[in-house]
């Protein structure tokens, strides 16, 4: 029997018989040979199938398949320079593991967004999405390395709480039982902060949710965020190590993905290699001066919130990532540290180019008692709800920092995918529940 092998392995196999299992993408004759595109999740290979190797039956069988049929095909590797991959298959047997029905909905043609995204579960198929699937593994796989390394704890926050982190206006709430409302998290940031207390560096990764009714390229109502918090550090420790990730993650996924990301989804890569710490930082009020020099028609005055098209005019002045830091306090959470004036909250937003926007927001936590206490009456929020976070402040509070980056924004940047709705398996928005 031939060895079972995957497609990405098929270089150490050459001029060996071996078995590939997978899906029929695409087929075409020629007389008496037949050329099926075989794909296995971890590539593409074309099969060439001789008349002369096979029972009429079969031969003549291999021209009919449906496209998404799944085979068993069996035969010896051979070089072939005009392959994408370098290699393609001399099939010498077939078995037809299952035959797909004759109405694919995604065939060889354009299909709208709409169709695509109903037909989810198919599209993730397609060689483009294999990729996209490909490379938010490897950043996920990255950032986890990145904080193991680093000597982090990872600690898996609540996804239902009992209050929110910024208000409950963009919460989903559900019933909880005999104990009233709870909330589907919108941040795992208040358990990092505990568990900081416990291990001194730590960080969430959980999916997290907004209920922000919001169309644009850069939301969605479900999405996947990591979450540091570290003891005894400040806004400038969170600044560095903000920067220390997003350079860890694109290196790591460059290394990786590189010939992908250029042949499948035609990114141009050297837009990414310029993304090596240290990035420019820039205050809130340089981002304000910056935006009217360079638009003297903006409506944007300081106090303002700056905007999706002012994050991408911000973020093409520089040839990286920026971060800009110490906003407005009013325009921040009731968590965040002031600096001495009261007048700027210790906060940092990291701005992808390219239009990607925020890609990591954070800053450092106030962690005086009273002042949080009276910064939760200020937000009108219940504050026998934070009875438990207030705890961290009376017992061994410390100055700490943390943030939180978005995995889609993140994927998106990398990918140069317009809409975050590919970024992830199956994207929930506000109309969209299913597949």
């Amino acid at each position: 029997m031939a060895a079972h092998v995957y497609i990405a392995d098929i270089a150490h196999y050459e001029g060996q018989e071996v078995t590939l299992r997978g899906w029929l993408a695409n087929r075409r004759s020629s007389g008496k040979l037949h050329f099926l595109q075989l794909r296995d999740g971890t590539g593409s290979i074309q099969c060439v199938l001789f008349k002369g190797d096979f029972d009429e039956e079969t031969f003549k069988r291999a021209d009919h398949l449906n496209q998404e049929s799944a085979l068993s095909l069996t035969g010896v590797v051979k070089k072939d320079p005009r392959s994408p991959i370098g290699f393609e298959l001399s099939a010498k047997a077939m078995e037809v593991v299952s035959e797909a029905a004759p109405d694919y909905p995604l065939g060889h043609k354009e299909h709208g967004v709409a169709f695509l995204m109903d037909n989810r579960h198919l599209w993730l198929r397609s060689s483009r999405q294999r990729v996209i699937l490909g490379v938010r593994h490897t950043v996920v796989k990255a950032i986890r390395d990145f904080f193991d390394e680093r000597g982090f704890t990872l600690v898996d926050a609540p996804m239902f709480t009992p209050a929110a982190c910024e208000g409950t206006s963009t919460l989903f709430e559900v019933p909880y039982f005999d104990l009233g409302k709870a909330y589907l998290t919108q941040s795992g940031q208040l358990y990092g902060e505990a568990a900081a207390m416990a291990v001194g560096k730590a960080y969430v990764f959980g999916p997290t949710f907004r209920a922000e009714k919001s169309k644009t390229r850069r939301h969605l109502t479900e999405f996947w965020m990591v979450e540091p918090e570290v003891a005894f550090m400040d806004l400038a420790g969170d600044m560095e190590l903000a920067e220390q990730l997003i350079g860890h993650v694109v290196r790591t996924v460059l290394a990786k993905h590189r010939q992908e990301l250029v042949s499948v989804l035609e990114r141009d890569v050297t837009k990414l290699e310029n993304a090596t710490p240290p990035f420019p930082r820039i205050t809130y009020d340089e981002a304000i001066d910056r935006l009217k020099t360079a638009r003297p028609d903006t409506p944007i005055k300081w106090g303002d919130d700056i905007g999706g098209d002012e994050e991408t005019l911000l973020a093409n002045m520089f040839d990286r990532p920026v971060i800009v830091h110490h906003f407005p306090a009013e325009m921040k959470a009731f968590y965040f540290k002031r600096d001495a004036t009261g007048k700027y909250a210790l906060g940092l937003d990291v701005l992808a180019p390219e239009g990607y926007g925020e890609i990591i927001g954070g800053g450092q936590r106030e962690e005086d008692y009273d002042t949080l206490v009276q910064r939760i009456r200020d937000a009108k929020l219940p504050v026998e709800a934070f009875d438990w976070y207030l705890d961290l402040r009376r017992y061994g509070s410390v100055p700490h920092a943390g943030f939180g980056l978005g995995v889609e924004r993140t994927v998106a940047y990398l990918c140069g995918i317009h809409h975050v709705r590919e970024t992830i398996p199956f994207a929930r928005t506000m109309e969209r529940l299913k597949p």
